[in-house]
């Protein structure tokens, strides 16, 4: 069987870790989002703070198979 993947951006911070910013961002759109069926992680930054890493910034692509009727 062949499916359509269309695809959304969303991005995740976390204090803790990349790793934890992925998977609220992927936990997040899965709440909105059906069918998420992949990521790919697009960019990652941060804010410093202090001369500290305060939070990490991750931007992830999201595939997801469309219904079909």
């Amino acid at each position: 069987m062949s499916h359509v993947y269309p695809i959304t951006e969303v991005y995740g911070s976390s204090e803790e870790s990349i790793d934890d910013a992925i998977r609220k961002a992927i936990s997040t759109a899965s709440k909105s989002v059906r069918n998420v069926e992949w990521f790919e992680v697009t960019e990652i930054r941060g804010h410093v703070a202090e001369g500290e890493v305060a939070h990490f910034q991750v931007g992830v692509k999201l595939g997801f198979r469309l219904d079909r009727d």
